[in-house]
């Protein structure tokens, strides 16, 4: 099986990519079970947060180019290219926050993952890369996840050079969150997992649908839009208990709903 799921507690669900012989590649079927997992985890009210990790000794390197070689055929190529798209898709509309959890490399699709994903930490030594021009295949479609997380002329030297950097840019440049010592990794993930995890599921679902169909629009129909959100957002039982809890100096409970 090259996908795992493993409930951590709290709400907060482990998904990790388990084929570490080929540096976790993202082949037809991992794409495949990758998917079906998070719409899964998306519909299921007990997972409140995901975190997304590598076995072995990195995140991923990205497509199998094994695979890609066999393929041959326009229509093959394409639907493996639409099929992880819709992997990301999935990721950035899901309702679910979702956590990167990266060590070692995050390389061309790989990058593509950790962008997608609301959040990424990784530890100091990680690399990420969209190095698809080395090979003669640009990153084109890694380049729409990375590219709404890093700035363009930073953006276009990665894809132009194809050459890696290091967890210490990339948290520069906002590709990731932050990094630590492969020993503080997991407990530093953990830590804002458990945080958001103590939040309102409800809350959280409808501020992460606002947050990215919000980015999209121009300045005003964006303020319409997210008018119309915590309208909807304040009619929930939660936000008025919330409101209520803050009031009388207490801790929420929450309903979600």
């Amino acid at each position: 099986m090259t996908v795992l799921v493993k409930n951590l507690g709290n709400g907060i669900k482990n998904i990790k990519i388990n084929d570490p012989k080929s540096y976790n590649s993202l082949t037809f079927a991992t794409l495949n079970l990758l998917l079906k997992t998070f719409q899964k985890m998306d519909k299921d009210n007990s997972t409140r947060v995901i975190i997304l990790e590598g076995a072995g000794k990195g995140f991923s390197a990205g497509h199998n180019l094994k695979e890609v070689r066999g393929l041959k055929k326009r229509s093959k190529y394409l639907k493996l290219f639409n099929l992880c798209s819709k992997l990301m898709i999935q990721i950035v509309e899901g309702r679910k926050p979702v956590i990167a959890k990266v060590h070692g490399a995050a390389y061309a699709a790989g990058c593509q993952l950790v962008a997608s994903c609301d959040l990424a930490y990784s530890t100091n030594d990680a690399i990420f890369a969209t190095p698809g021009v080395n090979i003669g295949l640009f990153c084109s479609t890694p380049m729409v996840a990375v590219s709404r997380k890093v700035t363009r002329k930073r953006m276009m030297k990665m894809l132009l050079t194809g050459e890696p950097i290091k967890a210490n840019y990339a948290k520069e440049v906002g590709l990731i969150n932050d990094h630590f010592s492969k020993k503080n990794l997991n407990k530093e993930v953990m830590k804002i997992a458990k945080t958001i995890s103590s939040k309102s599921n409800l809350t959280i679902k409808i501020g992460k649908q606002a947050f990215y169909k919000q980015l999209e629009m121009p300045l005003k129909k964006a303020y319409d839009f997210t008018a119309k959100m915590m309208t909807l957002n304040m009619m929930s039982i939660d936000a008025k208990e919330g409101i209520q809890a803050f009031l009388e100096k207490r801790k929420p409970k929450w309903k979600n709903r």
